[in-house]
C-alpha cells in the first residue's frame, strides 16, 4: 500500500459493530507515527490514537533495572499497562484513560489520553505491537487489523538521526544511539513484518 487513502479503505472495510484495534507496526524512525496520524485524521471523529510510547518504563525505573542506556527495546516498556488498556478498550463500554508521552523528557504522562465510547476506531502505533515474546505476544490477539511500514534502511537512518538531533542530542550522539540501540531493536522489529495483516510503503 503507497497511500493513505488505501489504508483508510482497508480499515473502513473491517469496521463492523464492535470496536475496531488497528495496530500500526515499524522500526523506529520508519514513519509509523505520521502514518498513524495521518490515518486517524483521514478516519474522522470516530478514530483515536494510541502510541505506545506511554508506556515506557519512567527513567528511574529503566537506571534501576540497567535498562537506560538501551531505552526502547522490548524490554524498556510496562507491557502489563498497554495489554490492560487494550483490554479495557476492547471489552469497556466507558471511558478509557491511558498515558501519554513528552519526547524533551522522555518519560510518560499519566492518563494524558481519554478515550471515549464514541471512538469506535482504535489506532495503536508502536515498534513491539507483532513481537512474540518478552509479554509481547499477549498484544496481538487485541488487535483486530495490523499494517507494517516499511521503508529503505538509509531513509530511516536519515529521519532516526534528525529526530535525535531535534530532541537534544548532539549529531554524533545521535549517529551513535541511531546505529547502535535503534538499529538492534529495528532488526528484531523487522522480523515481525511476516504477523501483520499488510505493508505499508510510503515512500
Amino acid at each position: 500500500m503507497r497511500s493513505i487513502d488505501e489504508i483508510a479503505a482497508v480499515v473502513t472495510g473491517a469496521r463492523g459493530d464492535s470496536r475496531l484495534v488497528v495496530g500500526i507496526v515499524g522500526p523506529p524512525g520508519s514513519g509509523k507515527s505520521t502514518t498513524a496520524d495521518r490515518l486517524v485524521e483521514r478516519l474522522g471523529d470516530e478514530a483515536v490514537l494510541l502510541p505506545m510510547d506511554g508506556y515506557h518504563l519512567p527513567q528511574a525505573r529503566l537506571v534501576e533495572l540497567g535498562r537506560r542506556d538501551r531505552m526502547g527495546a522490548a524490554d524498556t516498556f510496562d507491557v502489563d499497562a498497554l495489554v490492560a488498556t487494550l483490554t479495557a478498550l476492547r471489552f469497556s463500554g466507558g471511558l478509557v484513560l491511558a498515558p501519554g508521552f513528552d519526547r524533551e523528557i522522555e518519560e510518560a504522562i499519566p492518563d494524558a489520553i481519554a478515550i471515549a465510547p464514541e471512538k469506535r476506531v482504535l489506532v495503536v502505533e508502536g515498534n513491539y505491537l507483532l513481537h512474540d515474546a518478552q509479554g509481547w505476544e499477549r498484544v496481538a490477539p487485541l488487535i483486530d487489523l495490523s499494517f507494517f511500514v516499511a521503508v529503505d534502511h538509509d531513509i530511516r537512518l536519515r529521519r532516526l538521526i534528525e529526530r535525535h538531533v531535534r530532541f537534544g542530542k548532539t549529531p554524533d550522539a545521535a549517529a551513535a544511539w541511531a546505529t547502535g540501540p535503534d538499529e538492534a531493536n529495528a532488526r528484531l522489529i523487522d522480523g515481525t513484518a511476516v504477523r501483520a495483516d499488510h505493508e505499508i510503503r510510503l515512500g
